[in-house]
């Protein structure tokens, strides 16, 4: 029989917030701080919020205009690429503990960890191995964490986000038995991991508000609700989880994709939009050949603004052969963009999918284009890569960047939307 698993959880407090306040040499618990552009208006969401803050009823994803006027603050505007440097000596923190093999990155600012095989090791319990490393987080950056521990990840999570806030040194623990005996009736449900306000408000229709609801629930009408997702839902009101982290490191997708997306910073009349659309296919095309990728599936999404009567157009354009030609690409992307939008709604989010791609064959033949002019094509693509690559984005740029609405200037020195 297989022994019980240890896991643990770590979680940055209010990271982004907590290292703009470490920069500053202030005190992350006690200094009211938010993350946000100054230079966007008092609708943009607070990307961080610091724990001062918090206390006062702030939530953690509020815009800026729903803080109180009468809160004095530190507005810090945000800096991407300091947060994933944090992020990067936090990572190098977990491997003077852990192997890489049994660390699994959730997000910039939260880890799982598979510490069973370690507590022998280091003669500790998990527990104590938890607070040890949060502790040399602290020391070594002056960024405060919680810690979650379960026997697998979903207990592991739960204890994170409930049980630790409630724990004196911001650590939590929980077993299939504790769970039950602590959780099943906990509301809302929405604190649960996976648990959505969409699933939450169907299973109120029917009478069910907590875990131990979910548990004694009929099967049939879970299955019926929500498909074969009911399965891992009945799972975890039981407590259980049957993924491990090695799963998830050994798992593959049988299909790949690549995808570029943007929401815009005000309505785009048609004729604008179809710029963006232009320069998001430029961009992909770099991507796959950097990447050395090929699609002969694309689709676009493009999503209109509140005033409109409908909410988006979608199409897919498909190719007889794979490839990643910007010289074929962007005229494809243009057409499909007049082929489904309407020219008299704004345009206010764009996606573009390369579905299915696969590794790129040297020479790519096409009915759309001589061999020598997709070689000649290729040439550039890579030339312009390498350039990038040694001085910057917007090291070298097209007339599409220049046009009236073009936003790969500036996109080019943020990272997820933001100021890098």
């Amino acid at each position: 029989m297989e022994k019980e698993r240890s896991y643990i959880c770590i979680d940055l407090k209010s990271f982004y917030a907590s290292v703009e306040c470490v920069e500053r040499g202030l005190d992350v618990m006690t200094t009211r701080l938010v993350v946000a552009d100054p230079t966007r208006s008092d609708k943009t969401i607070c990307l961080a919020v610091s724990p001062a803050l918090k206390a006062l009823g702030i939530p953690g994803r509020c815009r800026v205009f729903e803080i109180p006027k009468h809160i004095d603050y530190i507005m810090a505007p945000p800096r991407m690429q300091k947060y994933l440097d944090y992020s990067a000596e936090v990572y190098a923190i977990y491997l003077k503990y852990i192997s890489k093999d049994d660390i699994h990155v959730y997000s910039v600012d939260e880890a799982f960890m598979d510490v069973t095989d370690y507590l022998s090791l280091y003669q500790m319990s998990a527990r104590e191995l938890g607070q040890r490393i949060i502790s040399d987080i602290h020391e070594t950056l002056g960024l405060r964490a919680t810690c979650g521990i379960g026997t697998n990840l979903f207990l592991t999570k739960v204890a994170l986000d409930i049980t630790a806030k409630h724990s004196p040194d911001f650590i939590g623990e929980l077993d299939e038995k504790t769970y039950r005996e602590t959780l099943w009736d906990h509301k809302p449900l929405t604190d649960f991991w996976r648990v959505g306000k969409g699933i939450a408000n169907r299973l109120a229709t029917y009478g069910m508000l907590t875990m131990r609801d979910i548990a004694y629930g009929d099967e049939d009408l879970l299955y019926k609700l929500f498909g074969v997702n009911a399965e891992l839902l009945i799972d975890h009101a039981w407590g259980r989880e049957p993924v491990s982290i090695q799963d998830i490191r050994s798992y593959e997708s049988q299909s790949h994709s690549l995808t570029q997306g943007q929401v815009l910073m005000s309505d785009y009349t048609f004729e604008k939009g179809l710029v963006i659309a232009k320069e998001m296919m430029d961009v992909m095309c770099l991507d796959l050949v950097d990447k050395e990728l090929v699609s002969k599936s694309f689709t676009l999404m493009v999503g209109y603004a509140k005033s409109a009567p409908l909410p988006s157009a979608k199409g897919t354009f498909s190719l007889d052969t794979p490839t990643n030609a910007s010289s074929i690409l962007i005229p494809k992307i243009a057409e499909l963009y007049t082929q489904i939008v309407n020219p008299a709604y704004l345009v206010r989010r764009m996606y573009v999918v390369c579905n299915g791609v696969t590794n790129e064959e040297y020479m790519q033949y096409s009915f759309f284009m001589p061999a020598e002019d997709l070689e000649k094509n290729r040439k550039v693509q890579k030339a312009v890569l390498e350039i990038k690559n040694k001085f910057g984005k917007n090291a070298i740029l097209k007339g599409l960047n220049f046009e009236e609405g073009a936003t790969t200037r500036e996109r080019n020195n943020q990272i997820g939307g933001h100021k890098a």
